[in-house]
């Protein structure tokens, strides 16, 4: 039987899609998220597509550093060789600016637990394994708009860069995951435009950039293209638009 697949923050809308998709093709899984009920659900739905064997971890929460080091416990017991690190909220900009324990959360969730998890995680993983983030094309350049999440997600990117450095002479993949928009709960509030993918199609594209051999994917492949213009444009003229 083949390694299991672990999947960290497995409740996310991507993070299920791509579930599925490993799945069908019979492998074992190891979901952990905050919400065990939730989890429960998607394990029984993925023994239903074809997967060998599915485990529910110990609920975790990435605001809180002590839960980690149980969860991971339990999942490096069954050796997975591949992972995907897919939780994170996508905070109120304002409501950060104003409230310091609402930009510290949102800190502490999308930047220093995913730093916790692979800090562990990069002593265990065995050579031919794939640890894949899920970052965001907002780490890419600061924008008023989302420029917290986006300042977590860009030190989540240069960290993964580093770690990509360190790992690849031990033979591990270190994935970084770029998607742009895509329609989740977590974007419910914001108004859909035509560069929005489906949870579907992005999970789908997730699970064969962990198949494929390249470090940085962009969800879908046309962000790499749309975030070199945005990066082009020079300071003095960026600081002056209302992005």
């Amino acid at each position: 039987m083949s390694s299991p697949v672990l999947i960290i923050g497995a409740s996310s809308a991507m993070a299920e899609h791509c579930a599925r998709a490993f799945a069908e093709e019979g492998r074992s899984l190891l979901l952990a998220g905050r919400d065990s009920t939730k989890l429960e659900s998607i394990a029984s739905d993925l023994r239903l597509r074809g997967a060998a064997r599915v485990q529910v971890l110990p609920p975790f929460d990435g605001a809180d550093a002590e839960s980690i080091p149980p969860m991971l416990e339990t999942a490096l017991k069954e050796q997975p060789r591949d992972v995907l690190i897919a939780h994170g909220i996508l905070p109120d900009n304002e409501a950060c600016e104003q409230d310091s324990e609402a930009f510290l959360r949102s800190l502490d969730i999308n930047f220093r637990s995913v730093l916790q998890i692979c800090q562990i995680l990069q002593h265990q993983l065995p050579a031919g394994g794939c640890l894949a983030v899920i970052s965001s094309v907002a780490g890419l350049r600061g924008r008023q708009s989302n420029y917290v999440y986006g300042a977590a997600k860009g030190g989540l990117l240069t960290y993964l860069q580093g770690l990509r450095n360190r790992l690849q002479p031990q033979g591990i993949r270190v994935l970084s995951l770029l998607p742009g928009f895509v329609d989740t709960p977590m974007t419910a509030d914001i108004t859909k435009g035509p560069l929005f993918i489906s949870a579907e199609k992005a999970g789908s594209l997730i699970h064969r950039a962990m198949k494929g051999t390249r470090d940085v994917v962009y969800i879908p492949f046309f962000w790499r293209y749309i975030l070199w213009v945005i990066r082009c444009i020079p300071e003095a003229l960026f600081k002056r638009l209302s992005l």
